[in-house]
């Protein structure tokens, strides 16, 4: 369960960097945890054997394979792809949008001998490293473990998305671990907002490119500060079926 005592003594210490935006957080990772081991508790097999059922018919269906195939093939280098992850913990990171909750986690694109791979910042069980990841656009938004995808594209030049795509491969050298704290002050970690944000604000030289969002106190960049960008077009966007 969240632990209210010690989230009390960090909303009460006026000198550190969490607030009651990563308050917030800190109890949806809690909920997603409690929830996780609840579930274990009460031995609900049944439960997760029907959830992987529902996650293998998604993949298998040949419409869905169709949908993300036919996204492929129109990814520019600088596009965003965001998806909507299959788990609690998906749903409760959608939440920190603060306009639309569609997506969990999105990636900046670069295609590299006529393919698109995604670059993007991500923690968990599935990256345990924490460390930046290179995917193929086919790893990334597959069914199997997305409920759906959308993508997005900036109005840059040739020039800035050729600017960009060095600063990604920069970006990417160093591997920078996932930011657990969402802060946007660190360099050393980054999440998945965060990374593209920073990478499209040096290609564009512009500090105002995107704009960010501002929550009782707290600056932060959500996923729906990019698409929802004036500079930003979704040009795509799926609903698995």
């Amino acid at each position: 369960m969240p632990n209210f005592a010690a989230m009390e003594s960090i909303t009460k210490d006026k000198d550190s960097k969490l607030n009651i935006v990563i308050v917030f957080f800190a109890v949806l990772v809690s909920m997603a945890l409690a929830t996780g081991c609840h579930t274990a508790g009460n031995n609900t097999q049944d439960t997760a054997i029907q959830h992987i059922n529902h996650d293998k018919a998604r993949a298998e269906k040949s419409e869905n394979r169709q949908m993300a195939d036919s996204a492929i093939k129109m990814l520019h280098t600088g596009d965003i792809v965001m998806r909507t992850g299959n788990d609690v913990t998906s749903y409760m990171l959608s939440q920190i949008n603060q306009r639309d909750k569609t997506y969990s986690h999105c990636g900046l694109v670069v295609v590299e001998n006529g393919y698109p791979f995604v670059y993007h910042s991500i923690g968990g069980e599935d990256n345990p490293d924490e460390r930046m990841r290179r995917d193929s656009a086919s790893l990334f938004i597959a069914p199997y473990h997305n409920l759906g995808f959308g993508i997005a594209r900036f109005s840059f030049s040739d020039g800035t998305a050729a600017v960009l795509q060095k600063i990604v491969a920069e970006f990417y050298k160093r591997r920078p671990l996932f930011d657990m704290d969402f802060d946007l002050k660190t360099e050393d970690k980054l999440y998945c907002a965060e990374f593209i944000y920073k990478a499209i604000t040096r290609a564009t030289a512009d500090p105002d490119y995107i704009k960010t969002t501002s929550v009782v106190g707290y600056h932060f960049v959500g996923i729906d500060d990019l698409f929802l960008s004036e500079h930003a077009k979704t040009i795509w966007q799926v609903r698995y079926k």
